[in-house]
């Protein structure tokens, strides 16, 4: 599972759409979570594979670094650094180049060796 992740994590990096969904199960399951409510979900590997695609064009670049690990069964629990430079206008407060900087928590579960869902929860 940590060499499925990190991998995960350095395509993501490298804006490597193929190398991400790889190891993604059919069945994947989506969810940004923020103060505890989910304000985005999405199913199917077709469908992430669509998101991560419109997700290229925000970014000019993006850093996802892992500070910590927790493995449980089937689990994977990374503490994440996020630093990216928008490509973009998105907002009237976000403007292209302007530098976002987070903190996160992404749980990955697995089921026969794939992926089957992310939870990204700020």
């Amino acid at each position: 599972m940590k060499k499925i992740v990190d991998q995960y994590f350095k395509d993501y990096n490298e804006f490597n759409l193929d190398g991400m969904i790889t190891n993604i199960h059919d069945d994947f399951v989506f969810k940004n979570i923020v103060k505890g409510d989910i304000n985005y979900e999405l199913k199917g590997k077709k469908a992430f594979k669509k998101q991560i695609e419109q997700a290229f064009a925000i970014f000019k670049n993006r850093e996802m670094k892992i500070v910590e690990q927790k493995f449980g069964d089937d689990v994977v629990e990374n503490k994440i650094n996020f630093k990216g430079v928008l490509a973009v206008d998105i907002s009237d407060k976000l403007k292209k180049y302007d530098l976002i900087k987070l903190q996160s928590k992404s749980i990955f579960q697995f089921r026969n060796g794939k992926i089957i869902s992310i939870e990204d929860i700020n």
